[in-house]
């Protein structure tokens, strides 16, 4: 006698190997994803390899520049071999100068204010010291606001403070009679496209109009006037040697 029946139907509730809708509604076996695995660890290690080749491009552009080393200089103070330091920067440095070129600073005087780990530029220094009862102003200058032909040191030059174009019925007023270039730096028009730039330009003035000079370098309402040579200056410079 046969205990098994060949056409014993299925239990109830027993799994068949399609959905009622004959769709299959199983799971992704672990080796379907693998691929998709693979192709995710492979955007990751792109990802970091463009990452490093980045930050190593930006290290690899990376330049030596003056740093200073005291805690503060006042304007007039002379530089030492011993006051500039090594610091590296990247991206816009400006007109930041090289640390290979310190020699060429040692000895020169301070125009500014300059504090410890302060990058610096040319406009920074002077060869000639501050004389008493005198100040030094930096001024950037646009397109009218200086002679197109630009400024050099030892020039004369009158500053005049100018209404400004939301100020109706103002006069303008000479701030300084007489003041002399110490450094410039920039154009106020660029040679080949004749487009307005920046003239940047050191001025030494009486020390009593030097923040009225600051106050009006810093709203734009500032104009120098070049004077004849041979002008003498309201505070005569101090000359090396003098």
């Amino acid at each position: 006698m046969s205990f098994s029946s060949p056409t014993r139907p299925s239990a109830p509730g027993a799994r068949g190997s399609k959905a009622a809708g004959g769709g299959s509604n199983r799971l992704p076996s672990s080796r379907e994803r693998r691929p998709a695995l693979a192709a995710l660890a492979v955007i990751l290690i792109l990802l970091g390899a463009s990452g490093s080749a980045l930050i190593a491009l930006r290290s690899g552009n990376r330049q030596d520049y003056i740093v200073m080393v005291p805690t503060s200089l006042p304007p007039g103070s002379r530089i030492d071999e011993d006051d500039f330091a090594r610091g590296d920067l990247a991206g816009k440095t400006g007109a930041l100068i090289p640390y290979a070129q310190w020699k060429k600073y040692e000895g020169q005087y301070t125009t500014t204010w300059l504090y410890r780990n302060q990058f610096v530029t040319p406009q920074n220094f002077t060869t000639e010291p501050i004389p008493a009862g005198g100040a030094l102003v930096g001024v950037s200058l646009e397109a009218g606001r200086a002679p197109s032909s630009n400024l050099a040191g030892g020039d004369i030059v009158q500053v005049v403070q100018v209404p400004a174009s939301n100020q109706a019925g103002g006069v303008p007023s000479i701030l300084v009679t007489a003041a002399s270039v110490t450094s410039s730096s920039g154009k106020v028009t660029d040679d080949k496209t004749s487009a307005s730039t920046t003239l940047n330009v050191t001025i030494l003035v009486p020390a009593a109009q030097s923040t009225a000079v600051a106050a009006a370098a810093a709203s734009k309402t500032l104009v120098l006037v070049k004077l004849p040579a041979g002008t003498k200056p309201d505070v005569a410079p101090i000359r090396a040697g003098g």
